[in-house]
């Protein structure tokens, strides 16, 4: 029987009949419903004809997570009055409750891409709906884009919802307008709040650090637990508390010890039990409950009792490092959608209370939405799917952003490495068969060649626990994990059999009856150590000194103090992270393995050849056969090595250390200081000298010395002066006017030929005083007037001047009047510009006279 009481509470019910008449006229449609509106449950049972009057249409909804694909499909059948499984049923990776007369089918957004690349024409579908939009998953921009495809080139009848809970609808609009050619999808809003909530901002105390990687500061964990009993104590109904992390949700209910209330964990891998228990709500003359929980429960997720919500105000994001093919989790601040979608939690069954965990202030500086995934996540997995669709750059995909150029250059760099795309970057045969796998590529690709190799029961035993990280009490022994698997009770062995057995079905079925094979031969530790190392060559590692090891990738690896692995000496990396703050990956999980197995599954980073490069101050010369960054053997070349590596390495040094290399006499430094005055006064044909413009020409001043050079030593011969005369520009005459423009020397009024100096910003003439009498201009080079450094007749700076005139009318009685009485017998005229300039004393000039 159809619970239409619980059906008409649901505020939504008063947007089908738009949504209904939408779909009818344009095809598509984007649904805003608030959270707590019912999009999820009540709008798939109108699509299909279940409620209502409308016509019987099968309907696929797709949901981001395998929880809420459950809980949806749970919830529909109950308001039909019925179990799951029949007129509404749900497929996940490895279970499936549907049958011939299910209407409505819930699947996770996965599940819904590998049915669109097997049957783009989704035959015997009438609707799609993708729930959940706003939250930006990779997965589900894919497929909407692939649905957009089928309506436009296949299926035009195809009817195609996306719901978004947050109010960023009209950009999903503007997506949707290549459907139908007839300007932007209809936009159908629901105009129900629920119950309404009302905040309360409950900032932790001053002096908190900021989170970083997976780290959050622990006195933050104590005020959220604070404020979660403060929530118990002033108001009714249970708590739904966010965090961003299973270890702190653990932290946290320890910190909630003692509680007069059921205290429950709710994650993605979290027992069937319990997140049975957390929707099944509290029996009646239960104890209340508190379920702490990831983002998992903020949309499409009813637990029922709860009214109050308090929020951490901390969410995870994946982060990667496409150069080196590590993933890692960022601790980011919620964003403004998902924390209107948590708060939305506290008002499914009546209004609520929300408890924010920050101050008010900072709302405003927080992202509106989600990132999208596709900007932070690997794009392996969506490459290969772009490429099997058809679109290897996914440029014809009508996707909200487009996927960075980097990332997708590694992510096709990967799939070359696995077989999976040919040189234009189309999919080839086998990557076909690993997108079908569901599978990110590099775990198929282990999977299938881990077959030939160990057998299909073995391979696919070890790419499940590859698949979903082992809880940490396994430890960090990959082959340990594997064997406390196949014995353990628990919630993660149980799912991990369940992944067992479908690969074992796909890897039959992708590898044309290879599950028929033998077992394969091998110990545990070699079986999962080959494993491991197939799916990810780049992060075998080679053991070196203090304990640490160095990846294929160039990545330094660290293990936990007390790991039992820190002996061995080459490791196959399965689950390895690093912050931006880390030096070196954290190593969670690993396999032992030899060299013959890291050669054999990174075989295709392995180079040898010569290595001619500047180290240590000085050309390093080796022949090496590497792994990656690993050196497997290294050899001393001698004077054998390539002249041209040599010539680069050596050019590569000038860089590095500057042209201080070279042999600089007194003569050429002032020559170098004399040709940069006049590149920069008068420019062309003058050469520029600076250290990089002089390297980027070294062939046309520096040879032939530089090519017959080998080593540093050889460098520190060369004559700067005379190489760097090869710049001048002879071929223009010019090179002759170089004493004209910048002469070495100026001759003085006293007959003195003084030095000029140009190394500063401006040309120095430093000369005694007494040898400028009688010269009224002061000297110029190349047109620039001369700075001139007046000096006592000690040779001590007295003042300094461009303007000699100027000096004479104004600065010069000064100086007199200190010096004259200093200095008595040299000459100090009240007239200089008219006196006679000398190099002597008065009394020798009279005598000179």
């Amino acid at each position: 029987m159809i619970r239409n009481d619980a059906l008409d509470l649901l505020p939504v019910r008063h947007a089908v009949p738009e949504l209904l008449t939408a779909l009818e006229e344009r095809g598509t449609a984007v649904l805003h419903a608030p959270p707590g509106t019912g999009k999820t449950t009540l709008v798939p049972l109108a699509l299909a004809g279940l409620i209502g009057d409308g016509p019987r249409r099968r309907v696929l909804v797709a949901e981001p997570r395998r929880m809420a694909v459950r809980a949806a499909a749970r919830r529909m059948a109950w308001l039909l009055g019925e179990e799951v499984g029949g007129t509404v049923g749900f497929s996940v990776r490895g279970e499936r409750r549907a049958g011939p007369s299910t209407r409505v089918e819930v699947v996770t957004t996965g599940i819904l891409l590998q049915r669109l690349q097997r049957d783009p024409e989704l035959a015997g579908v009438d609707v799609v709906l993708l729930d959940e939009c706003h939250e930006r998953h990779l997965d589900a921009d894919t497929a909407l884009a692939f649905l957009v495809d089928v309506r436009a080139a296949l299926r035009p009848e195809l009817r195609l919802v996306a719901a978004s809970a947050t109010s960023d609808a009209e950009a999903w609009s503007r997506l949707l307008t290549v459907v139908d050619g007839g300007g932007p999808a209809p936009v159908v809003r629901s105009e129900g709040e629920g119950h309404g909530y009302r905040v309360l901002f409950a900032p932790p105390p001053a002096g908190l650090r900021p989170a970083h990687g997976t780290w959050v500061d622990p006195a933050l964990l104590r005020h959220v637990a604070a404020t979660v009993r403060l929530a118990l104590e002033r108001h009714e109904g249970d708590v739904l508390c966010f965090l961003p992390g299973t270890g702190e949700i653990a932290r946290t209910a320890g910190l909630l010890a003692g509680l007069d209330a059921e205290v429950l964990q709710l994650h993605g891998r979290a027992p069937a039990a319990v997140q049975d228990a957390v929707l099944r709500g509290t029996e009646p003359g239960g104890r209340r409950r508190v379920v702490l929980s990831t983002s998992v429960a903020e949309s499409s997720l009813t637990v029922p009792g709860v009214r109050i919500v308090v929020d951490s105000g901390l969410a995870r994001e994946p982060r990667m490092d496409h150069a080196r093919g590590l993933g890692s989790l960022a601790t980011v601040p919620v964003s403004v959608a998902a924390a209107t979608q948590r708060s939305g939690r506290s008002m499914r069954e009546a209004f609520g209370t929300v408890y924010r965990c920050w101050a008010e202030a900072e709302d405003g500086s927080r992202a509106r939405f989600p990132s999208p995934e596709i900007r932070i996540a690997d794009l392996t997995d969506f490459a290969l799917r772009a490429a099997c669709w058809g679109d290897p750059t996914a440029e014809g995909l009508a996707l909200l952003d487009p996927p960075p150029a980097g990332a997708m250059a590694a992510a096709r760099s990967v799939l070359a490495a696995v077989g999976a795309v040919d040189e234009e970057g189309r999919a080839t045969e086998r990557g076909s068969r690993l997108s079908r796998l569901g599978l990110h590529p590099r775990l198929g690709r282990a999977l299938l060649d881990g077959a030939a190799e160990v057998g299909v029961r073995r391979a696919a035993e070890v790419v499940a626990l590859l698949s979903e990280e082992p809880p940490r009490e396994y430890g960090d022994d990959l082959a340990a994990a594997w064997r406390s698997a196949r014995r353990g009770g628990d919630g993660y062995a149980a799912r991990w059999k369940t992944e067992v057995r479908r690969l074992e079905r796909s890897a039959g079925e992708a590898a044309g009856g290879l599950a028929g094979q033998g077992a394969g031969g091998g110990g545990e530790d070699a079986v999962a150590g080959l494993v491991t190392a197939l799916a990810f060559p780049e992060r075998v590692a080679r053991a070196r000194e203090q304990g640490g090891f160095l990846m294929v990738s160039g990545s330094g690896a660290r293990l936990a103090e007390g790991s039992g692995l820190r002996s061995a000496p080459w490791l196959a990396v399965a689950v390895a992270d690093r912050t931006a703050r880390d030096a070196t990956a954290r190593v969670r999980l690993a396999a032992v393995v030899d060299e013959d197995i890291a050669r054999r599954a990174a075989g295709h980073l392995r180079a040898t050849g010569e290595e001619v490069h500047w180290e240590d101050g000085d050309v390093v010369a080796r022949s090496v056969d590497r792994l990656g960054a690993v050196e497997l053997t290294v050899r001393p070349l001698g004077s054998g090595a390539d002249p041209a590596l040599v010539r680069e390495a050596l050019l590569d040094g000038l860089r590095r250390e500057g042209l201080g290399l070279l042999r600089w006499s007194r003569e050429a430094s002032e020559l170098r200081e004399r040709l940069a005055f006049l590149y920069a006064e008068v420019g062309e044909p003058w050469p520029d000298v600076a250290d990089g413009a002089l390297v980027d020409r070294a062939e046309e001043w520096l040879e032939p010395e530089l090519s017959r050079a080998v080593r540093r030593v050889d460098l520190g011969r060369i004559n700067a002066g005379e190489a760097l005369r090869r710049l001048l520009p002879w071929a223009t005459g010019e090179a002759g006017r170089l004493d004209e423009l910048a002469p070495e020397r100026i001759e003085v009024p006293s007959g003195s030929r003084i030095r000029v100096e140009y190394g500063g910003g401006r040309p120095v003439l430093a000369v005694k005083l007494q040898e400028m009498f009688g010269l009224a201009e002061t000297p110029r080079v190349a047109g620039v007037p001369v700075l001139v450094h007046l000096l006592s007749p000690a040779g001590r700076p007295a003042a300094v001047t461009a303007d000699l005139a100027s000096f004479w009318r104004e600065g010069y009685r000064a100086v007199r009047a200190e010096l004259r009485g200093r200095y008595p017998r040299h000459p100090w005229p009240e007239d200089p510009s008219a006196a006679e300039p000398t190099r002597h004393t008065s009394a020798r000039l009279r005598r000179e006279r």
